[in-house]
C-alpha cells in the first residue's frame, strides 16, 4: 500500500473520505518518529521480532509481519552492517538465524523511548474521554469487513 502525503491529496477526495484521513494522519506520525530516530517502520518492525533475545531466520521474520523476504533480507543486510544484529547457521546448516546485537538491543530501546514520548504528547492535548472515542472508532475501522 502507498500512502501519501495529505497536502498532495485533491481536496475532494480528501474533505469526504475517513480512510484517507486516517492514512494521513498515520503517514505524518510515522515520518516524524522516522526523521527524529533515523528508522523506517519497516526497519522497526523486524527489530520487534527480535526483541527480548528472541532469534529468527529471515523466512520467520517475514512471514510474522507479511512482509516480503527480500524486503527483511535488505533490512537485516542493513542491520548487520551497521552492528545492530548478528547471524549465524542454524544446526541444520540451512537457515541463517538472526539477532539483536548489544547494540542493536540499545538503539531498540530508544525507538521505543521515542514512541513513548510521542504516545505521551497525544495524551497532553487529548482528554481521556476522547481517546476512549478514538480507540473506540479505531477498533471500529480495523474490525470492518470491506
Amino acid at each position: 500500500m502507498i500512502i501519501v502525503e495529505k497536502r498532495l491529496i485533491p481536496a475532494e477526495i480528501l474533505k469526504d473520505s475517513v480512510l484517507v484521513h486516517l492514512a494521513a494522519a498515520y503517514y505524518s506520525v510515522g515520518k516524524q518518529l522516522e526523521q527524529k530516530t533515523n528508522c523506517s517502520q519497516t526497519r522497526g518492525f523486524v527489530m520487534s521480532t527480535l526483541r527480548g533475545g528472541a532469534v529468527l531466520n529471515q523466512n520467520q521474520i517475514a512471514r510474522l509481519l507479511g512482509f516480503d523476504r527480500t524486503v527483511v533480507h535488505r533490512v537485516i543486510r542493513t542491520l548487520i552492517q551497521e552492528g545492530l544484529a548478528s547471524e549465524r547457521r542454524a544446526e541444520s546448516g540451512r537457515a541463517l538465524l538472526v539477532r539483536l546485537t548489544a547494540k542493536g538491543n540499545k538503539y531498540r530501546e530508544r525507538l521505543i523511548k521515542e514512541r513513548r514520548a510521542a504516545e505521551e504528547k497525544l495524551r497532553e492535548v487529548l482528554t481521556s474521554e476522547e481517546i476512549a472515542s478514538l480507540l473506540g472508532l479505531l477498533k471500529v475501522v480495523a474490525e470492518l469487513q470491506l
